[in-house]
């Protein structure tokens, strides 16, 4: 891995997400695109891609400079830090691609540059396709190595069990390695073709200020959360049988939902004013 050295961080917890299978309607990896520009990351390390990447499968891409200069851009897993001093403590970005090959080694190298940072604890984000309403807040689950975690954040246990995923693995591999490691899935709608989601990337970001205890600069991503539940509205009153399918998940939704103004959800609000209006 090209990295440009062991550097001193502060107390750092690393936040990772991953393209493809992980990531319904691109709600995960574009968190983790949107932390790197509202924080202003640095990059600290890139991994080889030639170890890990099928590049019939995902292929490199060229771009042409402002000069006429070609220059290809090869498929990646890249890492970047960030310094949040009113914090006191640092964070580390993993913005990648699941891998089409030996998958242990890539966590395990990921692993290995992250521990060398001196993070104890993992934070994953992902992004899958369910049965939810998009008029509705967006669900989240946790898996996490302590579950006492997803208790105290009020978010539902994870109790999937089958096929994984990048994400899935690389918390297994984390745990193993004696760190801290959570992983908070949102749930996109699955008539909902279109990407990105930001209603669900704005609620990974929620939950992870609640997690980690900081304030997460939202800039325009509640306007564009708006924009999209708008278009979605609008595509499902042109087709009647979507709209009654939208309605049937409504009202499944609300029989098993806490009411929105539950004494925990307004804690967690109040929580994330007081956090940002201190910042």
């Amino acid at each position: 891995m090209e990295n440009d050295g062991a550097r001193q961080l502060r107390n750092p917890v690393l936040i990772a997400a991953f393209e493809g299978w992980n990531d319904a309607g691109e709600a995960a990896t574009a968190g983790i695109e949107h932390l790197e520009r509202v924080w202003n990351a640095g990059a600290v390390a890139a991994l080889d891609p030639d170890e890990y990447y099928d590049f019939q499968v995902n292929r490199p891409l060229v771009s042409v400079d402002d000069h006429g200069n070609r220059s290809i851009q090869w498929p990646t897993t890249r890492l970047s830090v960030v310094s949040l001093k009113e914090h006191e403590r640092d964070i580390v970005l993993l913005r990648g691609i699941e891998p089409n090959m030996r998958w242990r080694a890539f966590c395990a190298e990921l692993l290995s540059v992250a521990t060398d940072l001196g993070c104890e604890q993992v934070v994953t984000l992902g992004a899958l396709l369910a049965d939810v309403p998009h008029t509705r807040p967006v669900p989240v689950t946790v898996s996490a190595s302590d579950p006492d975690q997803a208790e105290a954040l009020g978010l539902e246990q994870s109790r999937y069990e089958g096929p994984t995923g990048i994400v899935g693995v690389f918390q297994d591999a984390a745990t193993r390695a004696g760190l801290d490691a959570v992983s908070l899935w949102a749930a996109v709608p699955h008539y909902v073709a279109q990407s990105p989601c930001p209603k669900a990337t704005m609620v990974l970001l929620q939950r992870v200020e609640d997690l980690l205890g900081l304030s997460v600069p939202m800039g325009d991503l509640a306007e564009q959360a708006e924009a999209w539940q708008h278009g979605v509205d609008e595509l499902a009153e042109e087709d009647s049988d979507v709209a009654e399918y939208v309605r049937r998940l409504e009202e499944a939704r609300d029989t098993v939902d806490l009411p929105e103004a539950s004494g925990e959800h307004i804690a967690r609000e109040f929580e994330r004013y007081l956090r940002r209006r201190d910042t």
